[in-house]
């Protein structure tokens, strides 16, 4: 059965903006970011293993581009998100709208490849009210947020 499914970022958020939707409409959470830089040297994929730069997870030879992995406790997350998307005839980005909700909302993206269309819906207050709202104003992603956060996560990665 078509369904469209919105991602959340927390469960409690989900299960209270589950009541407020139609009833093919699925809610599902992120548990937060799904994708980062690696965290240590177990993570990072074999064929970067060998590279100086590897451990940093952004490659300082080339235009200091992150290397990005699913952690290990995020995998099953990714999965239970891709299986919710099977059947799904929209997705509905919902995290939070801020850098960071912007930037795992592009994350999922990149992740689950949806051949559905995606949008953004973006909420400041969990009502009602303004789930309805929300639904009727979507948008597109902002990726100048998606930079920003992206830049900042690199910069913290190289500064400390």
């Amino acid at each position: 059965m078509a369904h469209t499914l919105v991602i959340v970022e927390s469960p409690t958020k989900a299960r209270t903006i589950r009541g407020f939707l139609p009833k093919d409409f699925k809610v599902e959470a992120s548990m937060g970011h799904v994708r980062d830089l690696p965290n240590n040297a177990s993570e990072i994929p074999a064929a970067h293993k060998g590279e100086k730069w590897a451990n940093l997870g952004v490659n300082t030879t080339n235009n200091f581009e992150p290397l990005y992995v699913v952690p290990k406790d995020k995998k099953k997350v990714v999965k239970e998100l891709k299986d919710a998307l099977k059947g799904a005839d929209q997705l509905l980005l919902a995290t939070d709208e801020d850098r960071e909700g912007e930037s795992i909302s592009w994350h999922l993206l990149q992740l689950l490849n949806p051949k559905v269309p995606v949008k953004r819906m973006v909420f400041h207050e969990i009502t009602k009210e303004a789930i309805g709202r929300a639904l009727e104003q979507t948008r597109e992603l902002d990726m100048e947020l998606v930079h920003a956060q992206e830049t900042r996560r690199i910069l913290d990665r190289l500064v400390g």
